[in-house]
């Protein structure tokens, strides 16, 4: 298939000639394949994805009940049997350090997660995290993560991108946008900048709700967009859309906007546009998966992210179900004549020129020999501390969870921070109904792990266990507060293994 192919709009004798309609019976299967990146269950790939990548399948991404973290080889190779059933393969992941893992779920990031890398604000270190992340993927078979963050966090009441981003500064989350995707890319693996054109000012978790952004077009120029213009002029090989609205663009979420695709080819970017998932309530409470994919595909997108199928909104469907529901409303929608097959060959071919680019050597493998949890000890702000230890030899600890929910995003995790101090005797409570085993337990560091600041719940907690015991520290897992606080606290910007490992070397320092 030439270029030309994929520019030349046939007349309509010739697209509805006995020849032409035969060609394209014989390659529609393959070609709606090629556009379809679905989740599946398992730590092996199932025989219905076998069968679709061998059918031309995109690929697949990957989520956390795909690794065996017990089974060293186990994600390499997987990988190798899906690229053996088709060797121009997008295996992709949502790798961006800190909070959301998916690799090194089960024990927590070892890479700080962006607010971190925004907090220390040092690009060199940003592009070490890049590599780091970059080779996490690349031993395992996989070419695409879905990182950086792009977005920038101006809404502190943002309950799904936060620590995520690399802060509420345009010009910061430019440089440091930039500087990640050159570390991904120097191992030939594919960043993908999300979630275009910026989820950054909302109040609405797309996973649960449409979002809105209430800003003009001017105001998302001025503070949201240049992050992601960075990112073109980085190279960037793939952009996620987001599931939001902006109303001077119109009423549909930016993924089913042909609008807010335009915006960003107007931008210079020449590569693979990816939906974010299909699932999430935008989409999947509003029209459906399926005729999402097909209006995101009119839209101007080329990859059409099917999400995780073991999502508890991922109701009565398993997960070839999932695959198969957006895969017959494509063929539905060629068949009718309502989706040009022009739109599918020209998404196909970067889809295709992102596997070709990845399976490609890096010119160069760095070796940064970082040192992550001093890294992120640097980045982590500390308020009324004071220079006394507050863990010291083999005491006990009480900690308090005074969390009150987890980041759609990242999943639940364990508790990172009562495994980073497992050389203490430590007892993990509730952040409800602790006094009386506060009260009467020994006598020791007592710690309170919130990961909101503006949460009145969490707040509650905090004011409860400083009441109880005054000599407590707050460790702060989400974004940092503008001005320092009285009450003894750590800033640790994200909640990771790392990040926890830094926290526990500050105490006891």
């Amino acid at each position: 298939m030439t270029s030309s192919d994929l520019h030349h709009a046939p007349s309509p004798a010739e697209a509805n000639s006995p020849t032409a309609q035969s060609e394209l019976q014989t390659e529609l299967p393959r070609l709606i394949n090629s556009v379809i990146l679905p989740g599946f269950v398992g730590t092996t790939a199932p025989q219905w994805l076998v069968t679709a990548l061998k059918n031309g399948l995109a690929g697949v991404v990957y989520f956390s009940h795909n690794i065996d973290p017990d089974a060293p080889g186990q994600v390499a190779a997987l990988s190798a049997e899906i690229r053996a059933a088709n060797p121009d393969v997008v295996i992709g992941v949502d790798e961006e350090g800190g909070n959301v893992t998916r690799l090194q779920a089960r024990d927590g990031s070892s890479i700080p997660g962006a607010a971190a890398l925004g907090a220390l604000n040092q690009l060199t270190t940003t592009e070490a995290a890049g590599r780091a992340i970059g080779r996490l993927c690349r031993d395992a078979g996989i070419n695409l993560t879905i990182a950086p963050v792009a977005d920038v966090n101006t809404n502190p009441l943002n309950p799904v991108i936060g620590v995520r981003a690399f802060g509420s500064d345009t010009a910061l989350v430019s440089a440091h946008t930039a500087a990640a995707i050159s570390g991904i890319q120097d191992l030939r693996v594919a960043a993908c900048a999300k979630h275009f054109p910026g989820h950054g000012d909302t109040v609405a978790d797309s996973h649960m709700d449409v979002a809105r952004v209430e800003l003009t077009m001017d105001q998302m120029r001025q503070h949201h967009l240049p992050p992601f213009k960075a990112a073109v002029d980085a190279g960037v090989a793939a952009m996620m859309s987001a599931h939001i609205i902006i109303p001077e663009l119109g009423e549909a979420p930016a993924t089913l906007n042909p609008a807010a695709s335009a915006l960003l080819r107007e931008m210079g970017f020449e590569g693979v546009l990816i939906t974010d998932a299909l699932d999430m309530a935008a989409v999947r409470a509003t029209v459906g998966p399926g005729e999402g994919a097909v209006l995101a595909l009119l839209a101007g997108n080329d990859l059409l992210c099917v999400g995780n199928p073991l999502n508890a909104y991922t109701t009565g469907r398993d997960d070839k179900s999932c695959y198969t529901e957006v895969y017959d409303a494509l063929f539905a929608a060629v068949v009718s004549g309502r989706l040009p097959v022009e739109f599918l060959r020209r998404a196909a071919a970067r889809v295709q020129g992102l596997a070709r680019w990845s399976a490609e050597a890096p010119s160069q493998l760095v070796d940064d020999a970082v040192d992550w949890v001093s890294v992120a000890a640097r980045a982590c702000r500390t308020d009324s501390l004071g220079a006394r230890p507050v863990l010291a030899g083999d005491g006990s600890v009480t900690l308090i969870d005074a969390r009150t929910g987890h980041n759609m995003a990242a999943g639940p995790t364990e508790n990172f921070l009562a495994t980073a101090l497992g050389n203490y005797a430590v007892r993990v409570l509730p952040g409800a109904g602790f006094e009386a085993d506060l009260t009467a337990g020994p006598a020791g560091a007592v710690l309170v792990l919130v990961d909101s600041l503006a949460s009145p719940e969490q707040q509650e907690s905090l004011g409860r266990v400083l009441a109880a015991a005054p000599q407590a520290v707050c460790v702060n897992a989400g974004l940092a507060t503008g001005t320092p606080s009285a009450t003894a606290t750590i800033h640790a910007h994200g909640f990771s293994r790392v990040m926890a490992q830094a926290v526990v070397s500050l105490l006891e320092v």
